[in-house]
């Protein structure tokens, strides 16, 4: 039961009405925790059949956690929508300060029914709500220079969250995303292009409250032990001092780095993105999410020179990490062993101003690329643009027209590569899975198996490239093994973020941890009482896809995978067809036919 704590308070922000009302949701906080799980369920209420994804009907939905403000690490918001770019579940985390603002705003959840009549941006200050005229900032060429406006307007440094969209939200780019604290993004699935359709330039969230625990002294001694496991465990260790980076390197060795829309699982530039070498030749600073002691977040410092001034540059300081080094290093970086690192630096800055999710963006390029050699495009299809593996600044100006959308061609890629390519031609390489385009592992047939089965699409709904692995290691996998162990991860991963745990932290958050610091917050649950929370919250997910058309039986296997080999060997679709039925029984059991 929940001891005197606020989290069961959800504030309701009516746009259409320009209203902000606040429910108490005891009931659903109590069943459900919070984040994923509380979430979930609130979708479900809020989303009609049938919604339109960016139509006012399609809610936007933030959720925290009680131990969000409590405990390190437990530092995520789980953002849920009904997803432009895969028509179902939409669903996206962020770090940053936005779970503890949100948390200190007094509130468990925040949802946002309706469409503004013109932009807006909302100012949630405790209790109050603002609707602030937004016309000025709407057609701004970067979200950087949004964020810096809110910034200079609104109280709160320091500790508040601001969450803002660029260009492609407005145009509403299918995987436009949220980014929040200028380095951490909502984005995968397309929750900017949602703020855009409902005219919501951004969201400022800023409060003070205290938060109660049952036991203070119980408390202490358990935040100390997550704090020094924190702080002094070799895996943090990593993860601070070169980031997920670090994995570039092992996953090229590996053959497992996608590499030219994965031609090759080995890319010839791996060293030049390496986690090393940017640490050595460009790390400017180190940041961390609030109540993190990790600080995982890596910036490189580039400078780029202003056009026609010699000698004069301008510092940039961009996030990078595994996903975007795959999405736009090897997957777009050239043949020859030569890489362009800082330009490739430049794209990852123009994307974030943008408003891009850069892997959704890296992938639609990399699709494009190969497309455009093969004569399934033109030229003429791309704006005049010669799109060729290495050349970044063309990879910029590609970059722009997905916002701009000057011709069908742009606006179909705006969509994604999966859409793109039932226009254009090219499916068999199309690295769409769901309709999310994969992430930056090839490992072998459980990271795909994840990557289709998954409520996100999403290699952190299940973390199949470990599966694969650990089965490299062990002699095999079976798909009866990979169907059943992705969904008890998948499941067991519900339950992580509903409390909105940083998944870098899941080894540590065991279930017997789990419990203490869940009871320390004034929520007694045991480990059944977790586990099936978990696997109710995964069922709920897939119904909602199912609602929303989504057929895993039927989804649409990249023939690409199958092809390139990976340290497994090469893919057999038998195989994947088979674990993707083992998957749905063990998750949807009612839905398979006796």
């Amino acid at each position: 039961m929940l001891a005197n704590e606020p989290l069961d308070r959800v504030l309701i922000i009516d746009l259409t009405k320009r209203r902000a009302t606040v429910e108490h949701r005891t009931d659903l906080f109590q069943a459900a925790i919070g984040g994923a799980g509380v979430a979930t369920r609130l979708l479900q209420e809020e989303c009609p059949d049938g919604a339109d994804p960016l139509g006012p009907e399609n809610p936007i939905i933030f959720a925290v956690g009680p131990l969000s403000g409590l405990f390190p690490m437990a530092s995520k918001t789980v953002a849920m929508f009904k997803s432009p770019h895969t028509g179902n579940l939409g669903e996206s985390h962020a770090g940053g300060r936005s779970a503890v603002a949100i948390r200190m705003a007094g509130y468990g959840a925040i949802v946002i029914r309706g469409a503004s009549s013109s932009p807006v941006y909302l100012v949630i200050e405790g209790d109050k709500v603002h609707f602030r005229d937004a016309r000025a900032m709407w057609g701004m060429h970067s979200a950087y220079a949004t964020g810096s406006i809110i910034r200079d307007r609104e109280a709160g440094a320091g500790m508040r969250t601001i969450m803002r969209i660029g260009p492609a939200g407005e145009k509403c780019v299918s995987y436009a995303s949220v980014i929040t604290e200028t380095y951490r993004h909502f984005g995968r699935l397309g929750l900017g292009a949602v703020f855009g359709s409902k005219k919501v330039k951004g969201i400022v969230v800023s409060g003070v409250r205290s938060l109660p625990v049952s036991d203070p002294k119980l408390y202490r001694k358990t935040y100390d032990e997550i704090f020094k496991a924190t702080t002094e465990s070799a895996l943090f260790k990593k993860y601070h001092e070169l980031g997920t980076a670090v994995n570039v390197l092992p996953m090229d060795a590996m053959g497992a780095l996608p590499t030219r829309n994965l031609q090759s699982g080995h890319f010839e530039g791996a060293d030049c993105i390496s986690g090393e070498r940017l640490a050595e030749e460009y790390l400017g600073r180190r940041v961390a999410c609030a109540h993190c002691p990790v600080a995982c977040i890596h910036l490189a410092a580039v400078r780029f020179p202003y056009p026609d001034e010699p000698y004069f540059y301008k510092t940039n300081m961009i996030a990078y990490d595994h996903e975007p080094l795959f999405a736009v290093g090897s997957m777009l970086g050239g043949k020859d062993g030569s890489h362009d690192t800082r330009e490739m630096f430049r794209l990852l800055d123009v994307s974030d101003a943008l408003g891009l999710d850069v892997m959704s963006m890296g992938c639609s390029l990399s699709w494009a690329t190969e497309a455009l050699e093969r004569g399934v495009i033109s030229v003429r299809d791309t704006d005049g643009l010669n799109l060729t593996w290495g050349d970044y600044p063309t990879y910029v100006k590609a970059a722009e027209r997905i916002v701009s959308q000057p011709n069908d061609f742009y606006a179909a890629l705006a969509r994604g590569s999966e859409y793109a390519s039932k226009h254009y031609g090219g499916a068999d390489y199309a690295l769409a899975m769901g309709g999310n385009e994969m992430a930056g592992y090839h490992t072998g047939p459980a990271c795909h198996v994840g990557y289709l089965a998954g409520a996100r699409h999403s290699h952190l709904d299940n973390a199949g490239y470990a599966l694969d692995q650990k089965g490299a290691k062990s002699g095999g996998l079976t798909p009866e093994k990979v169907g059943k162990e992705l969904a008890t991860e998948e499941g067991w991963r519900q339950v992580l973020n509903s409390l909105v745990i940083c998944l870098f932290a899941r080894n540590l958050y065991t279930a017997d941890l789990t419990q203490r610091a869940l009871a320390v917050s004034g929520c007694e649950m045991s480990a059944d009482d977790l586990n099936r929370l978990g696997q109710e919250t995964l069922r709920l997910k897939h119904e909602f896809k199912r609602r929303c058309g989504f057929d895993l039986e039927g989804v649409r296997i990249p023939r690409r995978i199958l092809e390139t080999p990976t340290p497994m060997g090469r893919l057999d679709e038998r195989f994947i067809r088979q674990a993707l039925q083992v998957y749905r029984e063990a998750v949807l059991p009612e839905a398979i036919p006796a």
